[in-house]
């Protein structure tokens, strides 16, 4: 009596407990934070990333995403995986602290890493995956998406912001974000 039981079941290929709350994973970059004021730091030859990044403070809020992390954290423990660089964690944390979104882990690509946020996410997802339960990741990528839906994982493509061409080439070709 008043010992937890702990349930353990099989997840997205790994092994979860269930007594811990599942994790819904959110994507940030046009998924909660519009970045169509800064894509033109991409559109130019050589990109710049450095502008990019710097301007991502001043990203209006998503009201679908926010919304729906926000109604995910009554249910699961919130993370956060984005494929913004280290560097940017602290800009991140402040922005996610604005927006009034749940307190949550916040997975960033090392500022080295040029793999495609396909590579990178997933790889994270299936770690997260080994022992919780993932249930949702939300995402704008559909490269991502398809990776995470062809693992196992449920996901959720936000379709909410303006998808943008040279992004989503940047995340795949050049490992950015």
């Amino acid at each position: 009596m008043g010992r937890r039981t702990r349930v353990r079941r099989h997840y997205a290929g790994g092994v979860t407990d269930t007594s811990k709350r599942p994790l819904a994973v959110f994507d940030l970059d046009n998924t909660l934070a519009d970045t169509a004021h800064r894509q033109r730091f991409l559109e130019c030859r050589p990109r710049d990333w450095d502008a990019f990044f710097a301007a991502a403070p001043q990203d209006p809020p998503i009201p679908e995403g926010i919304a729906l992390a926000v109604e995910s954290a009554r249910e699961c423990e919130v993370v956060y995986l984005t494929g913004r660089p280290e560097r940017c964690r602290r800009d991140t944390l402040d922005w996610l602290e604005r927006q009034g979104l749940p307190e949550g882990r916040v997975y960033m690509r090392r500022d080295s890493d040029r793999r495609p946020a396909r590579r990178t996410k997933l790889e994270i997802l299936r770690r997260l995956g080994r022992d919780r339960a993932v249930r949702v990741l939300v995402d704008d990528d559909d490269l991502v998406c398809d990776d995470a839906e062809a693992a196992g994982f449920t996901v959720v493509r936000a379709r909410w912001a303006v998808p943008s061409v040279t992004l989503r080439v940047a995340q795949e070709r050049e490992g950015r974000t």
